[in-house]
């Protein structure tokens, strides 16, 4: 069910260029160049919400999708509210490795950072 696709306004979540290079990485060690980075708010975790991150071919019906750096980010429309302003970015550190989501929406997380509020 593809149909009409918005532009990310200026308060949609956005991709950090290291990011962006990491998921460029990713997509080229697999061999793919047709997959966009989605990511959702579900409901889920110790603190009600939790955020999933994944490729993904589709584009539906009221997603937003902007493009960082050639890459597709996908935010569906009822995640859309809890995204604005939000930032993805990937660490890479002796102490962690991965995305991180800076959401200035979310005003508290449980102590593990897989959920917010």
């Amino acid at each position: 069910m593809t149909s009409e696709i918005t532009e990310a306004p200026p308060t949609a979540a956005t991709l950090t260029e290291v990011a962006a290079d990491k998921v460029k990485s990713l997509l080229e060690a697999e061999g793919r160049d047709d997959l966009n980075l989605r990511i959702q708010v579900q409901p889920g975790g110790c603190s009600g919400l939790r955020y999933q991150l994944y490729f993904d071919e589709r584009k539906l019906d009221g997603d937003i999708v902007a493009d960082f750096n050639g890459v597709g980010l996908v935010v569906d429309r009822m995640s859309a509210p809890y995204l604005g302003g939000a930032t993805i970015d990937f660490v890479d550190t002796i102490e962690k490795q991965g995305f991180t989501i800076d959401n200035p929406n979310a005003t508290g997380s449980c102590a593990c950072g897989d959920s917010f509020h």
